[in-house]
């Protein structure tokens, strides 16, 4: 048996804001904006060199999911963003106005920091030890 992890959903409070955050600030790919409904579409997006896990970027659609936009995990790093070039991609997240919450810092498995993303949820950005 083989099974992955497609899609993580992730709630947001505009698609198009959403989208362009991902794609903009973070170089992920857009691989799917599908109109489902007049309120609804499917949105997926993806890291760079990533093809099988993507987020699916789930518009609020009332007041209780928009009071869970930015705190989906209570505060705990939510995602991990692994990438094979650490100091690169800081920097350039650095660039682009990224907000880190923790500073780079050597770990016994890699070098790692933590961001928030456009709605203040955490993530690891992480470049796994060599072993």
């Amino acid at each position: 048996m083989q099974q992955h992890i497609a899609h993580m959903a992730l709630v947001v409070r505009d698609y198009d804001e959403a989208i362009s955050f991902y794609t903009q600030q973070l170089n992920f790919t857009l691989m799917e904006d599908t109109v489902l409904s007049e309120t609804k579409r499917w949105v997926l997006v993806t890291p760079p060199g990533s093809s099988k896990t993507c987020l699916l970027l789930a518009k609020a659609a009332n007041q209780e999911q928009l009071s869970r936009v930015g705190n989906q995990t209570g505060g705990r790093v939510f995602l991990f963003l692994y990438t094979d070039d650490f100091w690169r991609d800081y920097k350039s997240m650095q660039a682009k106005g990224i907000r880190f919450v923790r500073e780079a810092e050597e770990q016994l498995h890699g070098t790692v920091a933590v961001f928030e993303d456009l709605y203040g949820n955490l993530w690891d950005l992480i470049e796994p030890k060599t072993k």
